[in-house]
């Protein structure tokens, strides 16, 4: 008689189970991981788009104080709304006559916002005739806000922002 010897050839159902709850382990361990990258990377993205957005409207208001943008009378100096920054406005000085001065090249978009909104609509608008306690937009353009009420990962509000 031939004696055959036991090799196994394969995994069993206990072993393959065994590996599976391994990993439904880790991956429930990466997912929160995931989404906390995901969220630090649009709070980036958030803080780069004011940056953006707020140096656009500074550099409108040199402009306008220095005189290279001429203001009709009642405007304050600061832009009517954020597609002005973007499409641009005639350079007031006589050697640039018929030019056109750019602010942004695109208006950034507030990546809390919802995705089908235009990038202008993503964004809570400040008049410079409005109080810092209670923003509200108006006939020019002061500041910006996110229009997210959630909060950061660092407990501040993004509207506060």
């Amino acid at each position: 008689m031939v004696q055959r010897s036991r090799t196994s050839k394969g995994f069993t159902i206990i072993e393959l189970l065994v590996v599976m709850a391994v990993l439904g382990v880790l991956a429930a361990a990466i997912m929160p991981l995931g989404e906390a990258l995901l969220r630090a990377q649009k709070e980036r993205e958030l803080k780069q788009a004011l940056w953006q957005i707020r140096t656009a409207i500074d550099d409108y208001k040199r402009a306008v104080d220095r005189g290279n943008v001429r203001l009709s009378s009642g405007e304050t100096g600061y832009p009517s709304s954020l597609k002005v920054l973007e499409s641009g406005v005639a350079d007031g000085r006589p050697s640039m006559a018929g030019q056109s001065m750019y602010f942004l090249r695109q208006i950034p978009r507030d990546p809390f916002a919802a995705p089908e909104l235009p990038a202008e609509a993503t964004w809570r608008l400040r008049s410079y005739a409005s109080s810092p306690d209670r923003p509200a937009p108006g006939a020019d353009v002061f500041d910006v806000r996110s229009s997210s009420d959630d909060l950061a990962m660092d407990g501040t509000p993004y509207a506060k922002w």
